[in-house]
Order: C-alpha cells, then sequence, then structure tokens
C-alpha cells in the first residue's frame, strides 16, 4: 500500500503518454487559412467543375452534368491510392476559431484498392451545405501504409463561397438533358406534310441547343424514310428534302454543314408494314445520330 500513490502517479504518466502518442498517428491534411484556394475548372452548359487542392495529399473535384435531373459527384483524387479496400468515416468538424462546436458524424466513402475516393449525390451535397457553413468535412481512415497511423483529410472552408456560387450558376444553366438522351433520336413529320409533329419539334430544339456547346461531336448523321403510298421516285425525292431541311435546320442554328452527312432512304427499310395509317406514320421519320470520336487508340 505504500507504493499505491507512486504506481497512481505511473499509471497516470502511462496514460499521458499514450493520449500523446495516439494524437502523434494522426496525420492531418488541410489547406490553411494562407493556401486555402477554391476554383472554377470548367464551367459551360454541358459540365460544372470546381476543384480544391489539399497540399501534400492531393484534389477533390466536386461535378455536375447536363442530365435531366440535377445531379453532383465528389472525386477525391490521392497522390497514394488505397493499397486496400476499407471504409473513411466523414466527420463535419468545425473550424477552429469556433471552438465552442462540436463534431458531428455526416457518413462515409467506400475505399477501394487503387482507385480515388468518390460519393455520389446525396453526400456530395451534403459536403457542400458544411461548406457552405463554414465547416471542414473532414475523412477519417487508416493508413494501408502504416498500420500505426491515422489520417484525417480536411476540405477547408476558407474562401468557398464564392466559388461556390459561382459553381451553382453554372449547374442552374446546364442543359436540362444529356448527351445519351438525344444520341439516337427519333423525328415523326405529319401525314401528308412537311411539318414535325409537336414533339419532334421539342427534340430537334434541344439536339440544336446541344450541337451549339458541344465542339467535340464528330458527326450528326441524319436519316430520312418514308411510307410507302405514292411512286419510289417521289418518295425518294421527298426523303431528300427531308433530310435537307434539317441540315439547314442546324445550319441556321451556327453548327458546321461539313459536320452533318444527310441520306434519304426514300421507302425503304421499314420498321412497320404499311398497311395502316398508324404504321405508315411510324415509317416516316428522321433519325438523327450524335456520333462522338472513339476514345479507343489502336
Amino acid at each position: 500500500m505504500k507504493n499505491w500513490p507512486m504506481l497512481t502517479a505511473v499509471s497516470a504518466s502511462l496514460l499521458l503518454l499514450s493520449g500523446q502518442a495516439q494524437a502523434n498517428s494522426v496525420r492531418h491534411y488541410s489547406a490553411n487559412l494562407d493556401n486555402s484556394a477554391w476554383q472554377i475548372s470548367e464551367k459551360n452548359r454541358l459540365a460544372c467543375e470546381m476543384e480544391h487542392e489539399i497540399p501534400r495529399y492531393g484534389k477533390v473535384r466536386f461535378q455536375s452534368e447536363a442530365s435531366k435531373e440535377l445531379n453532383l459527384r465528389m472525386k477525391m483524387e490521392m497522390q497514394k491510392l488505397p493499397d486496400s479496400y476499407g471504409v473513411s468515416a466523414i466527420e463535419s468538424v468545425p473550424p477552429r476559431w469556433q471552438p465552442g462546436e462540436s463534431s458531428y458524424r455526416i457518413g462515409n466513402m467506400q475505399l477501394y484498392k487503387q482507385f480515388d475516393g468518390e460519393l455520389q449525390k446525396q453526400l456530395a451535397w451534403t459536403l457542400l451545405s458544411e461548406l457552405e457553413k463554414g465547416r471542414y468535412p473532414t475523412f477519417f481512415y487508416d493508413d494501408w501504409y502504416n498500420n500505426r497511423d491515422q489520417v484525417a483529410v480536411s476540405l477547408s472552408s476558407v474562401n468557398f463561397r464564392r466559388t461556390y456560387d459561382d459553381f451553382m450558376s453554372c449547374v442552374n444553366a446546364l442543359l436540362p438533358f444529356s448527351f445519351d438522351d438525344i444520341a439516337y433520336t427519333v423525328l415523326n413529320h405529319e401525314a401528308d406534310s412537311e411539318k414535325l409533329t409537336l414533339s419532334s419539334q421539342r427534340k430537334l430544339k434541344q439536339i440544336s441547343d446541344y450541337l451549339q456547346v458541344d465542339n467535340e461531336l464528330e458527326m450528326v448523321l441524319v436519316d430520312a424514310y418514308t411510307d410507302s403510298l405514292g411512286a419510289r421516285g417521289p418518295n425518294q425525292e421527298l426523303t431528300e428534302q427531308r433530310a435537307k431541311e434539317i441540315q439547314q435546320f442546324f445550319v441556321e442554328r451556327g453548327i458546321d454543314a461539313e459536320r452533318i452527312k444527310t441520306v434519304a432512304h426514300g421507302e425503304d427499310r421499314p420498321v412497320k408494314s404499311n398497311d395502316n395509317e398508324i404504321n405508315r406514320q411510324i415509317n416516316r421519320r428522321v433519325i438523327v445520330q450524335l456520333i462522338k470520336p472513339s476514345s479507343i487508340e489502336l
């Protein structure tokens, strides 16, 4: 019993040293007040991207693309990719100048071997809302290269809001449809008329709006077809005329005519039999295909 005070003091010292060791085992990466920067790296009607550099660690990107629905994803580009599979906890941490505030958990990010981290719509928007409040979304995970260490990666809210406003202005101006929505479009004409149906007119305008902002398209292919009523020769001429009208519609809106190829098929290649008006209306069609250059190098 005489040694109890000494044992208590030693135990307290060991606990203190243990706490310090645990604190030292966390490697924290974050931009500070002097180098925290957010910038817009892409801004057009097809895509918006905002990025933030994390010194000595990598970069985080928030990306939104033209689509029928509002979308967002966050990509964390790491200088050292994960060497194993795991999970990163995400907490919203208050800045140091708000000592009375506490941290709270907001989600997880899956870690995949040799892949950058990524978050989809729900959590990505949550991170932006926490940054907008001036907090620091922080990722915590065990280091796959040193099992004694834990890594903490914070997104700094310093200098965030102005860039975020620009990013949201870009998001609000995105086209309300994607490339996949219009890459293959069937347009139909009214019976015995050169006029497109109302729905086809709307589709044609969507394609025109897209062509005006995407200069990477390799070709616009316009294929025109008609039904089998009437003589073959006039039907062929009719499809030639309809294909050229579509081409002219695009050219009048600033699209280079050399990017547009037209093919008139006349009454060939019907998709339905021509024995009733409903089927004939389906056969009277123009197909517009948007073709992007192949990303495969041989």
